[in-house]
């Protein structure tokens, strides 16, 4: 149960952080940019779910803290 949590958490992350790099290079914002491409690379380096899902919606949300 726990590996299907995990991998439905990495394509929700996955697909965000897309959405986050495709708005941060058209609008220039490097806050976004950022996000999203850590969005992409850090499930290969957090292997605890409870760390990936706290991880992941820290860097959702870093966009809306940190405004450009």
């Amino acid at each position: 149960m726990e590996d299907a949590v995990s991998l439905l958490f990495y394509m929700i992350t996955g697909t965000i952080g897309t959405a986050y790099f495709i708005y941060g290079k058209k609008k220039s914002n490097f806050t976004a940019v950022m996000s999203g491409i850590a969005l992409f690379v850090y499930p290969y380096f957090i292997t605890n779910t409870y760390a990936v899902i706290g991880v992941g919606l820290a860097l959702i949300a870093l966009p809306f803290i940190f405004k450009e």
